[in-house]
């Protein structure tokens, strides 16, 4: 007898952790084929086709009510399930299959808004913050940083397998140096004492645990801001402790936030945005703040100089360039102060 084959959400895991992609990304795909195969009424994907597909992410827009990010990361899942899992060329998709995302601009904070916001927070939680709008980090680039990964003397901050699985360098603050050598103290002896008890394995990138002896347990290669608890790798079944959970971040920052920048939606990406507009309004080049970023285009980058602090669209009022004789206390112009209102 044959080997039975593969229920269809093994084949999804198998074909995306052969692609080295993320574990988020494994959880996303196996959501949205299942959701996909259930709406069909449990018919198998090689039984649909483009139209099954077009009415699906149809259903998800006008039904479910889902922002256009979602319905393509759904897109993006089903498409990866015909090609790459069952290798089905679906054809052509009709032109409203993929949602087109608005535009819109980001969430700023002013720098009194940033301090305060920052000063809300404590612990290792205002680390983190504080990473994120010293070095404008994306939040799971900072729970993701090594030991290794952070340059005392060079003042550098390297992030590995950013956004896109690029490296890049960024900055690091020099006023953090001191809580962070504190901080790194204590993770030490956590990572000290886990080793006493037959623990202090983390987990490495790829087949680097077996390419390093060793390093699995290198003071090196461990996590920056590891979690207080010990959970089970969801995929080796490892007991072995993670880095901070991101929602644990999240909820804080967003607390925070909220008591302390009432009128704006205040998040981890929030510090990010505060960041990169904060540089260009100190006159940083753009390139520069590109690169900091991460960003593969400057076009990408361009968004941040639409909300500098300069009011309307960074253009200059020809109001407030009139001579300061004419201006009351108040700024408003008294050329019209004696003029008659219209009878």
């Amino acid at each position: 007898m044959g080997e039975q084959e593969p229920r269809l959400l093994d084949r999804v895991t198998r074909e995306v952790r052969r692609r080295r992609m993320s574990l988020r990304t494994e959880q996303a795909y196996r959501h949205w084929t299942k959701r996909y195969v259930l709406f069909h009424g449990t018919r198998h994907p090689t039984e649909l086709g483009g139209e099954a597909i077009a009415d699906f992410l149809s259903y998800l827009a006008i039904e479910e009510h889902v922002a256009a990010a979602t319905q393509n990361q759904a897109l993006s899942a089903i498409l990866f399930l015909y090609r790459d899992v069952l290798a089905i060329d679906v054809g052509r998709l009709p032109e409203a299959a993929r949602a087109r995302r608005p535009k819109r601009l980001p969430t700023v904070l002013s720098r009194d808004e940033a301090r305060s916001l920052l000063a809300a927070l404590d612990g290792e939680i205002r680390l983190v913050a504080l990473l994120l709008y010293g070095g404008g980090l994306r939040l799971l680039e900072t729970l993701r940083l090594r030991v290794q990964d952070v340059d005392f003397d060079r003042f550098e901050i390297t992030v590995r397998g950013g956004k896109g699985g690029k490296d890049r360098r960024t900055m690091l603050p020099a006023s953090l140096v001191e809580a962070l050598h504190r901080h790194l103290a204590g993770v030490k002896r956590l990572h000290d004492q886990d080793l006493k008890e037959g623990l202090g394995l983390v987990s490495l990138p790829f087949a680097l645990e077996r390419k390093l002896r060793g390093a699995a347990t290198d003071w090196s290669w461990q996590w920056f801001f590891p979690s207080p608890r010990l959970s089970q790798d969801p995929r080796s079944g490892a007991v072995r402790r993670h880095h901070l959970h991101p929602e644990r971040v999240q909820r804080a920052v967003n607390r925070a936030g909220a008591s302390t920048c009432p009128g704006k939606r205040a998040t981890c990406h929030t510090l990010r945005h505060s960041f990169a507009t904060h540089l260009l309004e100190a006159g940083y080049d753009i390139r520069t703040v590109q690169e900091l970023l991460g960003h593969s285009q400057v076009s990408t980058t361009m968004i941040y100089t639409h909300v500098l602090n300069k009011g309307g669209l960074g253009v200059r009022s020809p109001l407030d360039s009139l001579p300061d004789q004419n201006k009351d206390s108040h700024g408003v112009s008294r050329l019209f102060a004696n003029s008659q209102e219209p009878k």
